[in-house]
């Protein structure tokens, strides 16, 4: 039968959230958009590329920073209005050079960065 992504639910814009998360621990790393090409440019090759919608350009992980996603396994919610990938994070998730962009907690009321950025 195969994966249908005609049956995805995109926003106006066309794009859907995507949820990075360490397939190994579990860890969310990021958050990002994708639209129906760049999830077939990821299906394609394994290699995760997002939808910039500042650059309104593709952005494959780690293409400059060298900090890739490797794509182990797609899931869909119920709704099939968000993606959930399970990668392979080589390096930092986070453009901040942490290893996810949920660095920030808070904690009775107070923002708290609970998360250091990484050592190259």
């Amino acid at each position: 039968m195969g994966f249908d992504t005609a049956s995805l639910k995109y926003d106006a814009n066309g794009l859907i959230p995507a949820i990075a998360q360490d397939h190994a621990t579990g860890e969310v790393l990021m958050m990002a958009w994708m639209n129906a090409e760049s999830l077939a440019r990821t299906l394609a090759s394994g290699q995760v590329t997002y939808w910039s919608r500042s650059r309104q350009s593709f952005w494959a992980k780690g293409e400059s920073s060298g900090h890739l996603q490797k794509l182990v396994e797609l899931r869909v919610d119920c709704d099939r209005d968000c993606l959930l990938m399970l990668v392979d994070q080589i390096g930092p998730a986070c453009h901040t050079n942490r290893r996810s962009c949920f660095y920030t907690a808070v904690r009775e009321g107070e923002e708290v960065e609970i998360m250091d950025p990484m050592e190259d």
